[in-house]
């Protein structure tokens, strides 16, 4: 009975011990803010270093990502310099599909704000991408090729400028939702220790357990 017990209390103080590992606080956002961006999506604007996708069919010259500048000026073809920042994200839709009908005969447009960022930490492709803020972290990390093996994506901190932002942020919220904007690292950590060393754990600890009751008998 004795040895039942002890071999008993060592897989519990393996198991127990996993679920005791502290988490990062989560650091609070202005809920007015987010409540806005999560109940109008439309009403975001975009700011300096921001991108907008501009897809016109049958006109590849013409598609592509044009970056806003410092000014929230963005230049496109044929309308040329257009300020778009300050603007809600579908009156400028309107306005912009609006002036290149007039360029255009029956134009097919499509206009995608775009969140320029960084993936980092343990993704298979770390880099820049310019993301629709519509989109899940999980779905930006995707973009990056997915987690390594070592990475975890209950792991993922936002940071702005050097500084941590965001911690312990669930991978199905959306950028929009959390204030990302363009410039920050979305940094995917490594798994805990005991998460990438627990099948170890678990041999040495069956293993010690056999010693001591061998020894105990």
């Amino acid at each position: 009975m004795m040895q039942r017990t002890l071999f008993s209390a060592l897989i519990l103080l393996l198991v127990g011990g996993h679920g005791t590992i502290p988490c990062s606080p989560f650091v609070a956002q202005d809920a007015a803010a987010q409540l806005s961006a999560e109940s109008d999506p439309g009403g975001f604007t975009l700011l300096p270093g921001d991108a907008l996708e501009v897809e016109i069919w049958r006109e590849e010259a013409m598609s592509g990502k044009f970056i806003v500048n410092e000014m929230g000026v963005v230049t496109l073809p044929l309308l040329g310099r257009v300020t778009v920042s300050g603007i809600p994200v579908r009156d400028l839709r309107d306005r912009l599909i609006a002036e290149y009908e007039v360029e255009l005969r029956n134009p097919s447009i499509t206009i995608t704000p775009l969140r320029r960022v960084y993936v980092l930490g343990e993704v298979n492709e770390p880099g820049l991408l310019a993301v629709d803020p519509t989109v899940s972290l999980a779905g930006v990390v995707a973009m990056a090729g997915g987690a390594n093996r070592e990475g975890d994506l209950g792991r993922i901190q936002i940071m702005r400028q050097g500084e941590v932002v965001l911690t312990e942020v669930t991978p199905q919220t959306d950028l929009l939702s959390v204030d990302i904007r363009s410039g920050d690292q979305i940094f995917v950590d490594r798994r805990r220790w005991i998460d990438r060393n627990s099948p170890f754990l678990v041999s040495a600890t069956i293993g010690i357990a056999g010693i001591l009751i061998q020894v105990l008998r």
